[in-house]
């Protein structure tokens, strides 16, 4: 989260009363286990947009264990929509099917797989599309998912402000990903105009409309 907005997100996070049992289970473990999950005012906002777009076909690149695919799958359940998420942990993904399965979800396509080959397989189109997996293939997670974009469709990429290392001082461990989340939000501001916004909220997001 970063650091200069964490008052004002511990404040809208106060007002969220997850009733949910499954979504505060999944909460709790990433919790525990160091899982990375979207944060809860992410997640809401999330599951805004999905309805705001009456989603019915989303794509999503990075499973982890579910959490955010359940969201978006329940979101578009209610306009006979479905979910097709990759992963490539396998852990991870055996842990995503077990989570999708006790949420009685039936319109979830997961695949286990590398996101850079797997994206190039599919053959169909997206009206909404969620990124939220490994930094340093933001951009080709976004060439390929783009390709399959429908016309007005929307492209949500989450953590694209890397805690904050774009701006700040960072482990020398990240320099590759920091120079190329910087030139990957440089090149969307650039390509797409108004059409791209960035919001500094949870670890940054990126929205597009095609």
């Amino acid at each position: 989260m970063l650091e200069e907005l964490k008052e004002a997100n511990g404040y809208v996070t106060g007002k969220i009363k997850e009733k949910d049992e499954l979504i505060l289970e999944m909460e709790k473990y990433a919790a525990e286990n160091n899982v990375p999950i979207v944060t809860k005012e992410v997640a809401e906002y999330l599951k805004f947009m999905v309805n705001i777009n009456r989603s019915t076909n989303i794509l999503e690149v990075g499973t982890a264990i579910g959490y955010s695919g359940i969201l978006m799958a329940k979101a578009s359940e209610k306009y006979g929509g479905k979910l097709t998420t990759i992963e490539i942990d396998e852990i991870r993904y055996k842990e995503a099917l077990e989570n999708f399965k006790k949420a009685g979800l039936t319109n979830v396509n997961a695949i286990l797989g590398d996101a850079s080959e797997e994206i190039k397989k599919l053959n169909e189109e997206f009206d909404f599309v969620f990124i939220d997996a490994s930094k340093g293939h933001y951009k080709e997670f976004f060439d390929d998912s783009y390709k399959l974009l429908k016309k007005d469709g929307i492209i949500f990429i989450d953590n694209i402000m890397f805690r904050g290392y774009l701006y700040k001082e960072y482990p020398k461990r990240f320099k590759t990903i920091v120079r190329k989340l910087d030139e990957f939000i440089t090149w969307l501001y650039e390509e797409f105009g108004e059409k791209f916004v960035l919001l500094p909220f949870g670890d940054g997001i990126g929205l597009l409309k095609k």
